[in-house]
Order: C-alpha cells, then structure tokens, then sequence
C-alpha cells in the first residue's frame, strides 16, 4: 500500500526567511522540521534575509507612522522598539549590513531596504535544493524595479489592501490569491509557486514522504532484533532511492543497525562507491566478480553471506533490500531469522507480494520516501564522474555530457535538473596553473 505525506522542509525554510513570527513557525513546522529552525538560525545568510524581510514587512505596515517619526520627533528605525525588532538590526549593523541610514524618510528606507534584499537573497541559494527553480524562489523577495515610486506604491497598495492573502500578514513578492494556507505543504507550495510562473511541477517524489507508520514499522522491527544488518542486492536496487531511506529515517534509530553490506557487480553505478561516505552505519561493500559476462553471482553471494551472518555472527535480523523473488526462497529458509523486505513498486511481482501477504512478512517500498533531500550523494557522483572527463573535456560538447553524466550515475532526472548541473558546474570549468606551471581544469565545487 502506498502510503505517502507531504513534506514541509520547502516551506519552512521560506516561511523563515520571510519573516513569519517564531511562534507560528513553531506551532505548524516544528513537529515536522525539528532541527530546521537550529539550522536557519545558525546561518548568516538566513539571518540576513528573514531581518530584513521582518523589517520591510513593518515599514509597510507601518509606513505613515515611521515617517511621522522620523519626519517630526528625529527618530530611526533603530530607536522605534515598539514596530522594529532592535535585535534584529543591531545584528545586521555587526555584520556590516548597512541598514541604517541618516535624514531618510520611510520612502528612500523602502527602496534602501529592498536593495539591501536583492543584494543578499543569492547567499541563501544553497539552503535550497538545486532541482528548485531558484529565480522562482528569488521572486518571492526581489520587487522588480524597486526604485519606482509608481512600483512601490502598487506593491504597498496591494498588499494593505489583500494582507489577509499573505501568508501569515508577511510581506512577500506574489499576486495574492485565495489559495488557503501557500506554506501547507512543499507539494501545495511548489504546485502554485510554478502555476504563478506560467510553468508545472510534477515530480512528487521530490515532496512525498513515507508516512510515520511506515517509519515507525522499521523502527519496530530493528528495536525488536538483536543485531539487525541491512543486505543489499545492488544489481537490484537503487542507491539513490535507499540513500533517501536512510536520509528521511531517524537517525537515532538507523544508526541501531550494525551494519550495511552491499553485494555489488561490476555493471552497477558506481554510486555505490560513495554511499558510506554519506552516511554514519559501517558499509561493507563486497564486488561480486563473474564467471561469464552474461551471468550475476549477486543473489548467491546474497544468498550464502545471510547465511553467515546468521550461523556465524549472530545477527538474527536483516533488513533485505531488493525486488528479485528469487530471495523468497532465502527467506523461507531460515524461518528462525527475522526478515523486513524493502523493494521498488516496479521491479515486484505480483507473486511476491502475495507470498509477503500469505506470511506477514513486513515489507515496504523504497519508492515512498522522500527524493527532494539527496542531492549531496548526486552531487558527490556526478562530479566524480565529471573529472574522469577534464582530460579529454575539449572533445565533447558541454550540454550533451551533462546528460551523459547523468546516465552514467542512473540518475533520473529532469531538464530543468540537467541543465541546473551545467550552468553550475560544466559551464564554470576553470583553467588552472599552479606554480611550477602545470596546467589544470578545476570544477566550481
């Protein structure tokens, strides 16, 4: 059964950059996103953009009223604690973020601080995933042509008028719409921030998650063993799609797992390579040589290394990752050990489901877990993969080895992801020369 939720990392991160009250964020993200707000909070670059956005959503609230101030009782922004966060400013004046001015009127401060804004939204492109359309994001904070007065008294206009359609009565950059809560969920979120660009976003497996009970069925089952091994079957897995299992688990619990083998074959990913750099649990990676070109010796070497690990090292659970039904007869083998089978939704039988029917073998698909958090692993193998090109770079076209790279790591990916993965990194290819002369091509990574 497919039994997915809506993640909410997308819309959290934006909803604190645009400066929703901490204990609203709180009250709908912290459940779901608890160590996000930490991590925000520790960044300069989040810091930044969420204190200045907090401010320019008070000056346009308080607009007539600043300017009275400032116009008549000789005050700035920095001396009005009951509208101004004054925390918020010292912090951008220690971090040399000019915010305050002297004789300005709340006018020149609204063109001042949406530059300020447009200067420094680009540092938080990095707390986004890269398969994210990035101006899209930037949309939502830069005003185009800020330095119209006509423009600004639209935006300002608009927004006292509608202040009910933005989310939480936060200033943001958007036609306002009655869409309900924008910040629900990443997949609601997502859905309409690309309807407003005239475009449609349609990966769900970037937003959905599996949900708790699936998570808490692992938990249960590794809780319950005494030692628990994760066995992979490489040849029939995705370690994309189990690198984002193990992202979206707890790690306080995964980490309970004593280790991970991976029985690999020459013709795999060599995403493989680089999955136990990712992640804390032991990785014993064991390549499966072949006798023939045409014949796999994976499943036996599954097969007999269960075995082992059973009679010989006392490991009385294995948590099996692949989709062969071949391996019901390794399970139906040792019915003293305990098994969770996680397998891909199209690679599984309808034999084998009935047979982890018929028996209640626990069982879930590596498919409902969330995609949209692991680009670092694509990231690590694409540029791997890249370098084993710098070379020869100068015979291949830029645009074309991109989606080269890609298939060679099995990476399903869109355009928008491919071409993403070009302008950053292909396109930005450097010549280097280091002081004994040598010449070399460094990646931007």
């Amino acid at each position: 059964m497919n039994m997915q939720v809506d993640t909410m990392d997308i819309v959290a991160t934006t909803a604190y950059l645009i400066g929703v009250r901490k204990s609203a964020w709180e009250k709908q993200f912290s459940e779901s996103c608890p160590q996000l707000l930490k991590e925000l909070d520790g960044k300069r670059e989040s810091r930044i953009i969420r204190s200045l956005c907090k401010i320019r959503t008070t000056l346009m609230q308080k607009f007539k009223h600043t300017d009275n101030e400032i116009r008549y009782e000789m005050k700035n922004l920095d001396t009005l604690p009951q509208w101004y966060d004054v925390d918020d400013i010292r912090q951008l004046m220690r971090w040399d973020v000019p915010i305050i001015l002297v004789n300005t009127r709340a006018q020149e401060y609204s063109i001042h601080i949406n530059d300020l804004i447009s200067r420094h939204i680009d540092a938080c492109k990095g707390l986004y995933p890269e398969w994210i359309k990035w101006e899209y994001i930037r949309d939502l904070f830069v005003i185009p042509k800020y330095t119209s007065t006509t423009i600004m008294k639209h935006e300002f206009a608009k927004y006292m008028e509608k202040i009910q359609m933005y989310p939480y009565q936060v200033y943001m950059h958007w036609k306002p719409q009655e869409v309900g809560n924008l910040f629900h969920t990443d997949g609601k979120f997502l859905s309409l921030l690309y309807d407003m660009h005239g475009d449609y976003f349609d990966d769900r497996s970037k937003f959905r998650d599996a949900a708790e009970e699936t998570k808490n069925n692992i938990y249960d089952f590794i809780n319950r063993s005494y030692r628990t091994v994760l066995v992979v079957d490489c040849e029939n897995s995705d370690v994309y799609k189990l690198y984002s299992v193990l992202k979206n688990l707890n790690s306080d619990e995964i980490n309970k797992i004593g280790k991970i083998i991976l029985y690999d074959d020459q013709h795999t990913t060599n995403g493989w390579d680089y999955l136990e750099k990712m992640i804390s649990i032991p990785v014993e990676h064991i390549e499966v040589d072949r006798v023939t070109d045409h014949k796999s010796l994976v499943d036996m070497k599954v097969a007999t290394g269960v075995c082992q690990e059973f009679y010989r090292n006392d490991v009385d659970s294995f948590i099996l990752l692949s989709s062969d039904s071949d391996y019901w007869g390794l399970i139906s083998s040792l019915p003293e050990a305990k098994f969770l089978v996680m397998h891909e939704y199209a690679k599984l039988g309808h034999a084998i489901r009935e047979k982890f029917e018929e028996h209640e073998t626990p069982n879930c698909s590596i498919d409902d877990f969330c995609t949209g958090n692991i680009e670092d692993l694509k990231r690590i193998v694409l540029i791997n993969e890249l370098r084993a090109y710098l070379p020869e770079i100068l015979q291949h076209n830029g645009k074309e080895l991109a989606v080269q790279l890609f298939e060679q790591a099995r990476i399903e990916a869109s355009e928008n992801e491919i071409n993403n993965f070009y302008n950053r990194y292909i396109k930005t290819l450097r010549l280097k020369i280091d002081n004994d002369g040598n010449f070399s091509i460094e990646v931007n990574y």
